[in-house]
This record gives C-alpha cells, structure tokens and sequence, in this order.
C-alpha cells in the first residue's frame, strides 16, 4: 500500500469516525434539513468525485493525473447532486400518492410491506424516468471536460450537444451501464435507501454518490478501451 492511499484511508477513517459522533451528526442532520440543496451539492461534488478518483487509482494507479478535471467534475457533480436531491423530494413525495390512488398500498401504511413496497416504487420508478437522464448528461458534461483536457474554463465554454451525443459510446451506455447497474444495483440500493429513516437516508445516498462516481468513471474507461 503507497503513502497516498494510506493517506486517503486515514481521512475516510476520520470523517466516518466523526460522522458518527452524536454532536456531529446531529449537526450534519441539521444542516441536511435548513440547505438540502446546498448539501447536496456538498455532498456529491466531494463524495461521487471522489468515486471516480477512486475508479481511476483501481484502473490506472493514480488518483489524478493531467486532463482529469477534478475541479470542473466537481462542480458538475455538486449541480447533479442538486437535481437528485430534487429528484428525491418528487418521487417520495409522488410515488406513494400514486400507489394510494392504484390501491397498492394496504391499509397499514406503516406495516413493513407496505414500506417495503413503497420504498420499492419509489426506486423503480426514480430509476427508470429519472437515472438515465442524469447518467447521459454526466457523459456528456465528462466528453465536454475531456475535450477540453480537464480545464475548469470547459464550464465556461457553451458545448456542442450534437457533437457529444455522436460521442458517446452508446453500446457501453446501453449495455452497462443502464441495462446492468439500474436494474442490478440502482433499483436495490434506492429500495434500501426509502426504507431506511430520514437521517440514515441522508446518510446512505451520500455513501451512494461514492459509487455512482465510480461506476460512471468505469463505464468511461470500457469506453476508451472499446
């Protein structure tokens, strides 16, 4: 193990020590409730950045390296972040008005298998109309900050949409990471996460963002490899 991965181990170690000291987390709590919005961007600018860091050391032996853009990733993945807070809000919010109104839900909405299928429509659902647009424009912003060798003036620069679309590896797209990660791992991982209460969910779909930078990074990489 080199210096640099004990490094990042000793302040993942920490940062999840203290997460867990009450003071801390009800603060973290607190603040999750006043800005979700700008907590979300906290959170998956740093978390789902670090998965693809994480992605890259696992593939290539280095956390970064020259045309990465760890600076504008980070700032889109704040932006993605904040539409998938928003995300959250619709879906638990709509979903079991919905399963209500189709008559899915028992009578006790508090019994686990009306949470459980709940927690589950609101996955499925999330999954399906929502997952796949926010993978696609995470493509297309990473081609955007690639061609531009990972210089934060890329955010400043207007993209040409048709130009990345023709771009993407839609074979890797389709074949992994939306035929196999929403239904193998997204669909799952959600359910768990609506099941979960309010503060641990929090809690959860922050840890999410470190493996959704990393699937994605992945995904990348079969790309250039194709």
């Amino acid at each position: 193990m080199q210096k640099k991965d004990k490094i990042v181990i000793g302040v993942c170690a920490v940062v999840g020590i203290s997460l867990l000291l009450p003071p801390v987390l009800k603060g973290f709590i607190r603040l999750t409730s006043d800005m979700p919005l700008v907590m979300s961007f906290l959170k998956f600018a740093l978390l789902a950045t670090f998965g693809e860091c994480l992605a890259l050391r696992i593939t290539t032996g280095d956390y970064n390296r020259p045309g990465f853009g760890i600076l504008p990733k980070a700032i889109v993945w704040g932006f993605l972040g904040m539409l998938i807070s928003v995300a959250f809000t619709i879906f638990g919010a709509g979903v079991p008005r919905l399963l209500n109104v189709l008559g899915i839900l028992g009578p006790d909405a508090s019994s686990f298998d009306s949470r459980f299928f709940t927690a589950l429509g609101i996955s499925v659902l999330l999954n399906s109309l929502f997952a796949p647009l926010l993978m696609v424009t995470h493509k297309l912003s990473d081609l955007h900050i690639a061609a531009r060798r990972g210089s934060l003036g890329a955010l400043l620069v207007k993209p040409d949409m048709a130009e990345l679309l023709a771009a993407v590896d839609w074979k890797v797209m389709w074949g992994f990471v939306l035929k196999k990660t929403i239904p193998l791992f997204w669909i799952p991982a959600h359910t768990i996460t609506f099941l979960l209460p309010g503060h641990f969910r929090v809690l959860f779909a922050a840890l999410l963002g470190v493996a959704l930078g990393v699937i994605l990074a992945f995904a990348n990489l079969r790309s250039h490899k194709a």
